[in-house]
């Protein structure tokens, strides 16, 4: 009898934590914008602010997840015109999608404006993990990158780094 009880309080309790779990994850959902997992989010909903790792000029909004941590993230990145992206590499591959303006994006360690690929609305490109690489924005651009973090910029020249 003590062993049923002992069975039927731990299955109980499991469900309760269970249910407040789903209970937790859907408020979290719900405060995302969506519903049972779903997502919705108007452009005019984001939330831009600045980037310290690309300073002045350059503007983020972080979609889903955390860029310090081992899990999937979405973010946007708005760029003034004439922005210049200065060599760099990422310790993930980076993949990408122009939303608005051209982006002008090319591999290498010095940056060199002849030398870059115009990537216009609807282009999309993969860059490896730790392959250097720059740019810059003609107009006003805006691109959408997804990955695994954690996520980081390393500039080729330190003096490059806004952070410094």
């Amino acid at each position: 009898m003590k062993h049923a009880i002992l069975m039927t309080t731990a299955s109980v309790l499991a469900l309760v934590m269970t249910t407040s779990m789903a209970v937790q994850d859907h408020d979290h959902d719900h405060e995302a914008g969506g519903t049972g997992g779903h997502v919705f989010i108007e452009p005019d909903d984001l939330a831009w602010g600045p980037v310290a790792s690309m300073g002045d000029g350059a503007e983020i909004a972080v979609i889903e997840g955390d860029l310090n941590k081992d899990e999937p993230f979405t973010i946007r990145l708005r760029l003034e015109g004439g922005y210049r992206i200065k060599p760099h590499t990422h310790p993930a591959y980076e993949r990408g999608t122009v939303l608005q303006g051209t982006l002008h994006f090319a591999h290498g360690e010095e940056f060199d404006a002849d030398n870059t690929t115009a990537m216009g609305e609807g282009s999309i490109f993969i860059m490896p993990r730790g392959a250097p690489m720059y740019g810059y924005a003609e107009g006003e651009v805006v691109f959408q990158l997804h990955g695994t973090g954690p996520w980081g910029i390393d500039y080729v020249n330190p003096d490059d780094d806004p952070r410094n």
